[in-house]
């Protein structure tokens, strides 16, 4: 029999996580040989590597994935199964079925997975070695001592045990911190979540949190949405009793949250193994609670698992492959507030196996939502270090992290905005005092209202700051609470995913040696701190504040099962796996996430007293050390809050324009391609260069045999960002707050006409830069060449319509902000080609101006010319007839002045020799004016134009909001 490499209990369960060398010294047991059955799932390899489908663009997997033949390519083969199948039958009982519907066990070709019921006797037969069981945290610990090994005949890729605890025994941990300690401070160690006791309890339903503060595109709207499937071992719909039923209690508790009582729900999994007692009540109901409120429209599914009927013990991994492998109801989209918590070794087949089931959840075509969990940068592993999970960091799953909203109504009563360091110095008094520093971050992180300017209803329903959740507190030596923080790290044993590499991060663990891996979480959402959520208690029979991870991504699975429900209304496939579609839409429209800038995670410890002077107690009464490795937000993309939060609308716009563009318009150039060797232009084209530096700088482009060259001024403190900017163009941001951040110059923009194939380079004050993000920004227009000394946007200064489906004769939206006070209009008109050309006409020559009105589009409020809506104002209107491919151009009159500018700067005023760009590309078809001649206070912000070519599209949902 063939030993399995890498197949020790402690390969299972505690890969880097202690020192012992055996079970008993790990954990502290003195087993027995077991008495009772266990049931073991065997994975076979797959026919073939599905790597490279599922790292194509979500267009390519999507069509791909609705292939007849899927299974026999990324199944198992004939032969591994029958053989695999023949030879176990030989050992033990073989259970389950196709789907997993009746007892919870999946077994069948496509899955590769063989369930296999054996006694003790069997298991050593089998395995070549015992089986003991002993008393571990409340549960019977089944374990064994050495390697496994196979018999010949099974070819086995994976292993895993349906053992308890349900949710998966914890690793076996010792002190790995290096001598790592912490410096202590007294208080909260996080800004943002110290509300007091009865202040704290601040409870939203999840649909005012969902409607309020995140934005749901289809909030308060009476629509079905996507179904969404729950994680729910074990416990499935089981309640304490027979009244009330799960039914009954589910319709009171939307009933209470002001939406229709007649909820849906459906169960899969062993119904006969659902325990109350057993099963985690009280998490099944925070879960469906968030979805009955965030998303009424969504019908509920329960996967129970194995349930707990001996020697079932409803473990995690058997109700992900039955809702994966749920052929009646197909769910598309999965929440799990559940994590596989062993730490396996990534050369073992244990590994392998929880590799695999999210492989196949990704092939299946579900959106797997997935807590990051709540323990902050520890990942409740008591070794010293900053953790996550390996078995929970599929780069095919979405990980959700925590953070705490507070209120404009709330941020006076936490001390930590409110009072620290001095109350005139305090970030709520900074902000009410217009403190620009300080209002910048917040509108980054999802303020849309000026303090100031804020009525007492409104600053309870208007968010102040969003921080990262971590509500632990240091007081008089001790440390509470035992649960509550942000979990962010870097799985180090696997590469970075595809997505967050073409996003330019490189993941790096806070540990020494500081390797690189998969970065979590991907999101985030509100966890607790200083905003609860009102849910059901296990049984229904109340409802009071509930917080989490558990909380934040169900949140999650009910945004992305409104965003699936708008992509099937406008002909696209379901979502499946996106993660990469979240992040392209962070690139290209970073106003679709609250950027959550304040805060830290940071909560790594081990057990037992350390006379390094770190030492807490903690709310178990037993003594801690802290070691003080974690991670902290910052601007964009971090380790504590992925990222963002969602602003659930413009999200929804971002990703199906972006799904359109891979869809119906992957013929359509990109602006820039990738030669090997760096970067070529994609068309003959004008190309605007945008400079952003915070002081002055020289640029230099070479375009193919060309050089253009030239001097940029210094952008100011708050020149505006393309997050801003689309941050703006939505109907009910503040006006106050508009013109509160007017007259924030950029740098300097210049413009040039370039072949297609031609090489492209840029330099800042001779120092070479990259464009870490260009291969997902490139297909929508623009691209960033960055380096320490700033950045050069390279963008056209032209919209192509990707409109959606492909579709001719469409509404495109038009939304505009006005941060100038002069009286403006826009106008767009048909171009010709992508450097603006009209019938051989060139923006510049005589007769354009008449050849491009001509051309103008009509607007759906009448006329050619959309009239700005005043200083602060928000503005939409629709173009008419669109079709698809079109190059739309426009052209700005400022009546006040007299003055009309064009997209393109040759055809502008010139000053020292110079034509005068007038547009600033702010992202995603969005763009800022400067309606001053000459150039004026370069802000190009005196007009925010956005073209939206497919919010139109099925029953335009998106179109306004």
């Amino acid at each position: 029999m063939p030993t399995l490499a890498n197949s020790t209990f402690l390969d299972l369960t505690s890969y880097g996580t202690t020192t012992a060398t055996t079970v008993e010294a790990a954990y502290g047991v003195n087993g027995v040989e077991a008495v009772n059955n266990i049931n073991v799932a065997f994975i076979l390899p797959r026919a073939n590597d599905p790597t490279a489908l599922l790292s194509s663009n979500w267009a390519t997997r999507q069509v791909a994935l609705q292939a007849n033949d899927l299974w026999s390519r990324y199944g198992a083969t004939t032969a591994d199964y029958d053989s695999a199948r023949t030879t176990l039958a030989g050992y033990g009982t073989i259970i389950g079925s196709a789907t997993g519907a009746t007892d919870g066990y999946v077994t069948s070709q496509d899955s590769r997975t063989i369930w296999v019921s054996l006694s003790p006797s069997q298991f050593e037969s089998l395995f070549g070695t015992k089986l003991y069981q002993a008393e571990y945290a409340g549960a019977a610990l089944y374990y064994w001592n050495g390697s496994l090994s196979v018999p010949t005949g099974v070819n086995v890729a994976g292993l895993w045990f349906d053992t308890p605890p349900w949710f998966g025994t914890p690793p076996a941990v010792s002190d790995q911190s290096g001598g790592a300690r912490a410096d202590l401070h007294e208080g909260p160690q996080s800004i943002g979540n110290y509300l007091s006791t009865t202040e704290r309890m601040s409870i939203y339903l999840p649909g005012a949190i969902a409607k309020d503060f995140y934005n749901f595109p289809l909030a308060g709207k009476d629509i079905p949405t996507t179904a969404v499937g729950l994680i729910e071992p074990g416990i499935g719909a089981a309640m304490p009793g027979t009244s009330p039923t799960f039914q009954q209690g589910l319709n009171a508790y939307r009933q209470a949250a002001g939406v229709s009582p007649d909820g849906e729900y459906y169960l899969v999994g062993n119904t006969n193994g659902q325990s109350y007692a057993n099963g985690n009540n009280g998490e099944r109901s925070l879960d469906v609670g968030v979805i009955a409120s965030a998303a009424p429209g969504s019908k509920i599914g329960l996967y129970a698992g194995s349930g707990f009927t001996a020697p079932s013990h409803a473990n995690v991994f058997t109700s992900y492959q039955t809702a994966f492998w749920d052929t009646v109801n197909n769910p598309t989209i999965l929440s799990s507030s559940f994590s596989i918590l062993q730490q396996t070794n990534p050369s073992s087949v244990f590994y392998n196996a929880i590799k695999e089931l999210f492989i196949d959840g990704a092939l299946r075509g579900v959106t797997m939502v997935q807590a990051n969990n709540d323990w902050g940068s520890s990942w409740g592993f008591a070794d010293g270090r900053a953790n996550q999970a390996i078995n929970s960091s599929s780069p095919f799953m979405l990980l959700v992290g925590g953070t705490s909203l507070t209120t404009m109504a709330a941020a006076p009563l936490d001390p930590t905005i409110a009072s620290e360091p001095s109350a005139e110095q305090s970030l709520h008094g900074l902000a009410t005092a217009g403190d620009l520093a300080i209002l910048w971050r917040l509108v980054a992180g999802g303020l849309t209202m000026l303090p100031s300017a804020a009525s007492a209803s409104a600053a309870e329903q208007h968010t102040f700051l969003e921080s990262v959740w971590n509500s632990f507190v240091i007081a008089n030596g001790h440390r509470t609470p035992l649960l509550g923080a942000s979990d962010g790290g870097v799985d180090t044993t696997q590469p970075t995913p595809w997505y967050q590499a073409d996003f330019g991060l490189t993941p790096t663990s806070a540990n020494p040696g500081h390797a690189t891996g998969r970065g979590a979480p991907d999101v985030s959402a509100d966890s607790g701190g200083n905003m609860f959520y009102a849910a059901p208690n296990g049984d229904f029979s109340k409802i009071g504040g509930d917080e989490g991870t558990s909380a934040a991504t169900p949140m999650w699975a009910a945004l992305l099962a409104q965003i699936d429900t708008i992509f099937v209304d406008q002909h696209l496939p379901h979502l499946g796996f996106a993660n990469d579609l979240l992040y392209i839409a962070a690139a290209v429209a970073p106003g679709s996430f609250n950027d959550i800038t304040f805060g830290n995670n940071v909560t790594s410890y081990f057990n037992g007293a350390s006379a390094g002077g770190a030492t807490v107690i903690d709310d178990q009464g037993l003594p801690i050390t802290l070691t003080g490795y974690g991670y902290l937000a910052g601007p964009g993309y971090d380790l504590t809050t992925g990222l963002g939060s969602p602003n659930g609308t413009l999200l929804a716009r971002a990703m199906t324009a972006i799904a359109h563009s891979q869809m119906s318009h992957s013929s359509s150039p990109d602006m820039l391609d990738a030669d090997g060797s760096g970067w070529a232009s994609g068309a003959d084209q004008s190309l605007m260069f945008q400079t952003m530096s915070a002081a002055g700088a020289g640029v230099e482009i070479d375009i193919g045999a060309s050089t253009l060259g030239f001097a940029s001024v210094a952008s100011g403190t708050y020149a505006w960002t393309s997050r801003l900017a689309q941050q703006v163009l939505q109907s009910d941001f503040d006006p106050h707050l508009v013109r509160l951040l007017d007259k924030q110059g950029q740098g300097w923009v210049g413009q040039s006409v370039v072949g297609a194939g031609d090489q492209l380079s840029v330099s800042i004050d001779a120092h070479s830069t990259v464009a870490l993000q260009a291969s997902m920004t490139s297909p929508f227009d623009f691209a960033d060449f960055t380096s320490a000394d700033g950045a050069v946007r390279v963008a056209r200064p032209v919209a192509v319509a990707e409109t959606a489906g492909g579709a001719d004769d469409t509404v495109a939206i038009v939304r505009v902000r006005q941060n100038g006070e002069d009286s403006l209009s826009i106008s767009f008109y048909r171009a010709d080609d992508l450097a603006g050309s009209i019938g051989g006409l060139h923006p510049g020559d005589a007769g354009y101006e008449a050849a491009a009105q001509a051309r103008a589009y009509q607007l759906a409020t009448g006329g050619t010319a959309l009239a700005g809506p005043g200083y602060g104002n928000y503005g939409q209107s629709g173009l008419m007839d669109v079709d698809a491919g079109a190059i739309i151009a426009m052209k700005l009159v400022n009546h006040t002045s007299g003055a009309h500018y064009w997209g393109f700067a040759q055809a502008n005023e010139t000053v020292d020799g110079r034509s005068v760009g007038h547009l600033w590309n702010y992202g995603l078809n969005t763009w800022g004016w400067e309606d001053t001649l000459g150039g004026g206070d370069r802000d190009f912000n005196d007009l925010i134009v956005q073209l939206d070519f497919t919010s139109s599209s099925g029953h335009g949902w998106l179109m306004s909001g």
